[in-house]
């Protein structure tokens, strides 16, 4: 092993135990409100309001809002874990001491996105184990669905860092989780077909990237999908590749590394 590959190795496997004990530390906060907020979901909307809506894309209402509701709680939290631990870090000026230690730039960044992912994936399963008490889910394809849950969860660690970046205070790195991220998801088709849509409010569906990783989840799990599989993920392997030159430079540059 080199001696140049070696300090990044440990460093890397430092910042992804520190970001897994972080989350898993404070689970009550962390891993528990998520699940709650999916039960209530999968009662209100799934029991209660499913029953009057009857079925959708030829599944009962449940069925066909729990791959959204996962893909959901992906999205969230693996966004708010980079965010705000990497806002943090900025905070407490530790950053700082990391990026003039001998550690590349992408061993940092990959260490917080992997920690983003790692909780992302985890407030997943516990999600997709919850609604097994409320639906029977069988997966329709279990490559696509492992690959759009990862690029999913890959793609929003990525924009939640560069949220944490650009943050000047605490305030900021809840601005685009309210106001943006929020109604995206919701308006991705979580809860819905754009296909009940006219016609041009389904063309401006199409623009919300969160359309896209909702259906590409969708089809995996149940092998229905208002858009095409293969753009969905080419467009979320470029969005990958983008994000990551574009967080990358940033480190770097060291722009934004002071709050």
């Amino acid at each position: 092993m080199s001696s140049e590959l070696k300090p990044n190795l440990v460093a890397l496997n430092t910042i992804v135990y520190r970001e897994v004990r972080r989350f898993t530390r404070i689970w009550p906060q962390t891993l528990l409100p998520p699940a709650i907020t999916m039960v209530l979901y999968f009662v209100i909307f799934g029991n209660l309001i499913g029953r009057q809506i009857g079925d959708m894309g030829g599944f009962t209402y449940m069925e066909y809002i729990v791959p959204g509701l996962i893909m959901m709680s992906v999205i969230t939290n693996a966004y708010g874990n980079v965010v705000s631990s990497f806002f943090g870090s900025k905070f407490q000026r530790s950053i700082e001491e990391l990026m003039v230690s001998p550690v590349s730039p992408h061993t940092i960044l990959i260490g917080y996105t992997v920690g983003g992912v790692l909780r992302g994936l985890a407030v997943g399963v516990i999600v997709t184990l919850l609604s097994l008490f409320f639906t029977h889910l069988q997966v329709h394809h279990l490559g696509i669905t492992l690959l759009v849950v990862l690029l999913t969860a890959t793609i929003f660690s990525l924009l939640g860092f560069i949220n944490a970046v650009f943050a000047r205070n605490f305030d900021d790195i809840s601005i685009i989780p309210t106001f943006v991220l929020t109604p995206l998801t919701y308006l991705g088709g979580v809860f819905y077909s754009i296909s009940l849509l006219p016609p041009f409010w389904q063309t401006v569906s199409l623009a919300n990237p969160v359309l896209h990783m909702v259906n590409a989840f969708r089809y995996g799990i149940l092998g229905v999908s208002d858009i095409k599989i293969s753009i969905a993920i080419t467009f979320m392997l470029v969005a990958t590749v983008v994000l990551y030159v574009g967080c990358a430079r940033l480190l770097v540059s060291g722009r934004g590394m002071r709050t």
